[in-house]
Parts: structure tokens; C-alpha cells; sequence
């Protein structure tokens, strides 16, 4: 008796999953037929230019979706499609000291979207994203530092376009 225990339980969570249709542990709402995305270059057009950052973004947006979904990745015809421009590149003050000294900078990253969904064009969408890294009035943002604000800010921005385009959020 007991050795029908366990095959049992696993046909009963297939069966289960299987009736609840495609489900996914991301929270992605993947449409009906969509099997593949493109992610389209991020021109860099603030006034603030950082050699290599749209590639670095064009990265991050393509791994977070490929480590999230199922969908494959492809060069051009995608049935989903992510392009758009980093509009904000910014670092300014936050807190001053009493001799009128920066104690706290932040870099601000802004970017604005444009997301086809070639099978439900009822999901386009075109918006903002922007987040910021504090750091410490006396560092320069370079280094380590600069990898470690960009790491931060573009996970956050990745994330909020992953939430708003796939998980509906």
C-alpha cells in the first residue's frame, strides 16, 4: 500500500498544475502563442553620457526575461518587443554638510519604454522608469562603486518593466 503512496502524489500535483494551465513561480502572465522577445537598443540620449551604458541595460533587461520566463530570445521579429531611449543619466546632491559640501549624492537613471506585444496589441505600452543609488558625498562615482550603483539601479528599472509588461503589477 505504501509504495502507491508517492507515485499517486506526484500524478495528483502534475494533474493539478496541468488543470490550472501554464503557471509560473515569476508571477509572469505570458499571452496565449507568445514564445519569443526582442530587446532593441536603449539609445542614450541625456545629457550625461556613460560609455557603455545602454549595452549594459540591453543586457539586463535580456537576462532578467530569459531568467524569468520561458521565452526564447531573438535578434528581430519577436513577438514581444522592448526598445525605447535612457532619457536621464543625473548625479546631484542630496544632503549637504555645514561647510556647503555634498555628504550624500545620488545617480538617477531614467528610462522611457516602448512595449509591443505583436499578439495582443491591447498590452502596448509606453512609459517612464526611474530609480536611484545613494552614495557618500566624498566618493567619486567610479570603479566598483559606479558597477554597484548601475548593478542596483538597473535591477530595480529591469524588475518595474518586467512587472509591467509581463506580470500585469
Amino acid at each position: 500500500m505504501r509504495k502507491y503512496i508517492i507515485p499517486f502524489t506526484l500524478i495528483l500535483i502534475s494533474f493539478t498544475f496541468i488543470g490550472c494551465g501554464i503557471y509560473s513561480f515569476t508571477g509572469a502572465s505570458i499571452p496565449a502563442g507568445v514564445t519569443s522577445y526582442q530587446v532593441n537598443r536603449f539609445e542614450n540620449t541625456s545629457l550625461l553620457i556613460e560609455p557603455g551604458l545602454e549595452r549594459d541595460f540591453k543586457l539586463a533587461l535580456e537576462d532578467l526575461i530569459q531568467n524569468q520566463t520561458n521565452l526564447n530570445l531573438v535578434p528581430s521579429g519577436g513577438d514581444l518587443v522592448y526598445e525605447g531611449e535612457i532619457t536621464e543619466y543625473r548625479i546631484s546632491p542630496t544632503t549637504a554638510t555645514s561647510d556647503q559640501i555634498a555628504a550624500q549624492n545620488r545617480l538617477t537613471i531614467s528610462v522611457s519604454l516602448r512595449y509591443y506585444n505583436k499578439k495582443k496589441p491591447d498590452d502596448d505600452l509606453e512609459q517612464r522608469f526611474s530609480f536611484f543609488y545613494d552614495y557618500p558625498g566624498t566618493d567619486q562615482l567610479v570603479g566598483s562603486l559606479k558597477t554597484t550603483a548601475h548593478e542596483e539601479i538597473f535591477e530595480r528599472i529591469t524588475q518595474d518593466i518586467f512587472n509591467a509588461t509581463l506580470a500585469k503589477w
